[in-house]
């Protein structure tokens, strides 16, 4: 059964990915979805329809919500004939890895017929409101708040770090609904449409030159009581499970091991031939040594998300084991990226200008923006608390 679903797959997407949709993509290429979506390639438009018409672009999630309703092992599949033509991803975003999952964990039924076939379609874009200026680790210090109006709840106050919030149209953010009960109480979990003149957003730009993080102000923004997700002060528990489907899908879990944005050593060897000279030059045999090494770590690795994945009841995401998997994919993805940089030399160095062309420019951009790898989903510090805590069960 399993290889007559194999082939299917793969007479499927012989006819329906598009040659242009197979290979590396740029940033900026990178489909988000949504009303403000724009497409340069028709190629790429037509790749979502075709996937999300399969309910492709959500595979494990129920048909009734428009997914594709397939089991771990048909899931499992679908990634390795994408990964073997090189596919591209038809669509990412905050959606598919987090308010989804988290959705169909504690959603409502009408929130679910609302919200999930949106984002299989890629009619939506979802953002995260969590952290604020003074609530970053400590996300239970945070202070905006949400007055119940009656009909309606009204929101007030400021998130950071809101990545992707010029794009988005709705928001999913942790709000205080009770000022007087202790931090970790007192939160709710809600949905706010972000097409309305109380919220705003302010970009911010990294050192990489781009600016997927935001400001994002509420002033007295409106948010329908239909659109509390969970209990009234008990969103602290949603709050932590969407976190964990974030990390298992920055870490690779969600995709059963499937490669992530930073690997390039197979691509960087027969671009640049002075990555080939940093390696065959080496004369102390270092740095061929710490690619191995990398190498070897990053395909273990790929090997133990594959196994998590089939050892999991339904290929979800687990509990708090996810944070070992985020820990070590980010610490290991930037040692990648800074062997990458060290192998193509003073290539490395180029922001601008005719002596580079684009992979290099796109290669030391990249670099600048893993830093942000180990902090996005929770910091390395972060995890190894969880992990000592909730895993390891060692004391306070």
């Amino acid at each position: 059964m399993s290889e007559q679903f194999r082939a299917e797959v793969r007479d499927w997407l012989a006819d329906h990915c598009p040659e242009s949709m197979r290979g590396p993509v740029t940033e900026d290429k990178i489909i988000g979805g949504g009303k403000r979506q724009t497409f340069d390639d028709p190629a790429a438009k037509a790749w979502l329809d075709a996937m999300a018409g399969k309910g492709w672009t959500a595979p494990t999630w129920p048909k009734e919500y428009g997914g594709g309703g397939l089991d771990k092992e048909q899931h499992q599949i679908l990634q390795d004939e994408l990964q073997r033509i090189n596919a591209r991803a038809p669509i990412t975003g905050m959606g598919f890895s987090m308010i989804g999952p988290t959705l169909l964990d504690y959603g409502t039924e009408d929130q679910k017929l609302e919200h999930l076939p949106k984002i299989i379609s890629g009619e939506i874009r979802w953002c995260q409101g969590y952290s604020e200026p003074g609530a970053g680790s400590d996300l239970a210090s945070l202070q905006t708040r949400c007055d119940d109006q009656g009909d309606h709840f009204e929101v007030s106050g400021q998130k950071i770090w809101t990545s992707g919030a010029q794009f988005a149209d709705w928001i999913f953010t942790l709000v205080r609904t009770d000022f007087t009960a202790s931090k970790h109480d007192g939160i709710s979990f809600v949905l706010i449409d972000m097409d309305q003149p109380g919220v705003s957003v302010r970009p911010i730009q990294l050192i990489s030159g781009n600016s997927p993080f935001c400001e994002t102000f509420f002033d007295q923004a409106r948010c329908e009581k239909k659109n509390l997700v969970g209990q009234l002060n008990r969103g602290w528990t949603v709050g932590k499970r969407l976190l964990q489907h974030e990390r298992s899908s920055i870490s690779g879990l969600s995709g059963g091991g499937r490669r992530g944005r930073y690997d390039h050593f197979g691509t960087l060897s027969s671009i640049y031939q002075n990555s080939i000279d940093a390696v065959t030059q080496d004369p102390t045999g270092s740095l061929r040594r710490r690619i191995l090494n990398n190498e070897m770590n990053h395909k273990a690795f790929s090997l133990t998300q594959r196994r998590s994945f089939e050892e999991s009841q339904s290929g979800g995401t687990p509990t708090f084991l996810t944070s070992l998997f985020k820990y070590y994919g980010s610490e290991q993805g930037n040692d990648r990226m800074e062997l990458q940089l060290e192998m193509i030399g003073h290539q490395g160095l180029g922001w601008s200008g005719d002596s580079f062309d684009a992979d290099e420019l796109a290669t030391t951009r990249t670099w600048l923006r893993s830093k942000a790898s180990t902090i996005a989903g929770g910091s390395s510090e972060v995890q190894l608390n969880i992990i000592a805590k909730r895993v390891l069960g060692l004391p306070d």
